[in-house]
């Protein structure tokens, strides 16, 4: 048998040397959340789990570790004849569950005595995720970032989409977040991460980058929509060089109208989201917006949510989390077209780069 103990950070700095990381917990657990490119092959399903469970409680342990040992058992032979007879000898998966006990372990017992070499993360996604956070941090500081900051509308996000097709890195976190990071940025259809989940894929991110590079970042608040920055990144982006996209208004609403399409073909939707501004714009001016939508003038709200919600404010704001925001690189983007950002994101990417803000 060839099974071995790993501690979770050792696990963390070797996951790139593994043929396979390999997450034993349920269907729902793994969705929740789990390791950089783990495959999830559960011990117990999710309906599993909630039957030998009630057999804990209602009638005992024992017979629900009796339950538990046939489902377990007929679920390892399901994978291993869908997944293993195919690998060869050198194979070296790296397996976890919840806390590194009997989810994994039996699954690692199987393996290791077919003759493969097996390393059991100790502890679990508990201790790696512990193992993870204490790294985040470093990850953030050894690297060097370039904020992209401009008003609502100005495409931002298109140009860090742009950039990074020129091949530039970039950390999308609202492509990340799954959310467009305003009060109005829900993306029917497409659920947020959990915070969790976001954490390990930010971290997963930034590990890969170069730190003789710099990495663009739109500019963001702590939160976008439902999940949360750590303290060092947001802290680091907003010690940061800045750029600022400017882009005229006619071409901000468009280019809004386009990437909140939406807002456009569900009006009972907008109408939704608009209620969320209530608290800050007042039931009047909602009112308003919402009767607008709903006669077909979307275009017109657009205009009026950048006059009077978005706009106010957005300099004086920027500034003050930003501290260069003032000596920002102007980048002024002729229209929304796919030509004036890859226009824009050359010429970003051949100036030489900013001076090293002072701490």
């Amino acid at each position: 048998m060839s099974v071995h103990a790993i501690a979770a950070e050792d696990a963390l700095a070797r996951l790139a040397t593994f043929s396979a990381v390999i997450d034993a917990r349920s269907e729902s657990e793994w969705a929740h959340d789990r390791l950089p490119g783990a495959l999830n092959w559960p011990s117990l399903h999710d309906d599993e789990r909630v039957r030998v469970g009630t057999l804990y409680k209602q009638v005992s342990p024992f017979e629900a570790q009796k339950v538990g040992a046939a489902l377990v058992a007929r679920n390892i032979a399901s994978h291993i004849e869908r997944e293993v007879l195919d690998k060869p000898k050198n194979w070296q998966p790296l397996l976890y569950c919840w806390r590194g006990g009997k989810r994994s372990g039996s699954l690692a017992l199987i393996l290791g005595q077919i003759g493969f070499k097996v390393h059991l993360i100790e502890g679990g996604y508990k201790a790696f995720r512990r193992a993870m956070l204490a790294d985040l941090p470093v990850q953030v500081a050894r690297l060097r970032y370039r904020v992209v900051c401009g008003p609502t509308g100005s495409g931002k996000t298109r140009l860090l989409h742009a950039l990074r097709d020129a091949g530039a890195q970039v950390l999308d976190l609202e492509g990340l977040a799954s959310h467009r990071a305003s009060v109005l940025g829900l993306i029917p259809g497409q659920p947020q991460p959990s915070q969790k989940r976001f954490e390990m894929l930010v971290w997963e991110t930034l590990r890969a980058f170069d730190p003789a590079r710099p990495v663009y970042v739109e500019a963001e608040s702590k939160k976008v929509g439902n999940v949360t920055l750590s303290d060092a990144l947001i802290d680091a982006m907003r010690a940061s060089p800045c750029l600022r996209v400017d882009l005229s208004e006619d071409e901000r609403v468009a280019l809004l109208l386009e990437d909140y399409p939406f807002f456009v073909q569900d009006p009972d939707f907008f109408c939704q989201r608009l209620d969320t501004l209530v608290a800050l714009r007042g039931r009047a001016v909602v009112d308003e917006w919402k009767a607008l939508v709903r006669s077909g003038q979307t275009e017109a709200v657009v205009r009026d949510l950048l006059a009077r919600h978005y706009d106010p404010g957005y300099a004086t704001s920027t500034r003050r989390n930003f501290t260069h925001f003032d000596a920002a690189q102007p980048v002024v983007l002729a229209d929304r077209s796919g030509t004036a950002l890859a226009h824009a994101s050359a010429e970003i990417l051949a100036a030489p780069p900013p001076h090293s803000p002072s701490p």
